[in-house]
């Protein structure tokens, strides 16, 4: 009798220990190529890439857009708790965008500035190996 019940107990431990282990949070990497859509933005503004590269333990971000070889470089670029911020100076205006990691694909935001939000869907381009 004292087997079965330390059986059961012991099932019981590790039964409980994978639940907790399955609902643990996992980070989230924003570094990569994302394409962004911006349906609302105005022409020419509203597809392109951004791009959030990691070095020497420093976040850095650039935004091009779709058509042109321009590439933006983002200011004050943030990432914690599966956010990235960076401002975006366009055409002399500050952008302030804001995502948030939906999952190691995609992420969603905002580009805030002087005539309001513009929500963002950005889809990670996977690399070919």
């Amino acid at each position: 009798m004292k087997k079965i019940i330390f059986t059961f107990l012991m099932f019981s431990l590790f039964a409980l220990c994978g639940v907790q282990a399955q609902t643990g949070s996992t980070v989230i990497s924003p570094v990569g190529k994302w394409k962004f859509e911006a349906p609302a933005a105005p022409e020419g503004y509203n597809t392109g890439n951004i791009i959030i590269s990691l070095a020497e333990s420093k976040y850095s971000s650039a935004v091009s857009m779709t058509g042109s070889d321009y590439v933006i470089p983002g200011d004050k670029t943030k990432v914690e708790n599966g956010t990235v911020s960076f401002v975006l100076l366009l055409d002399g205006t500050e952008i302030a965008i804001n995502l948030k990691t939906e999952s190691n694909t995609k992420m969603t935001g905002t580009a805030l500035g002087p005539d309001g939000e513009i929500p963002l869907t950005l889809t990670k381009e996977l690399t070919q190996k």
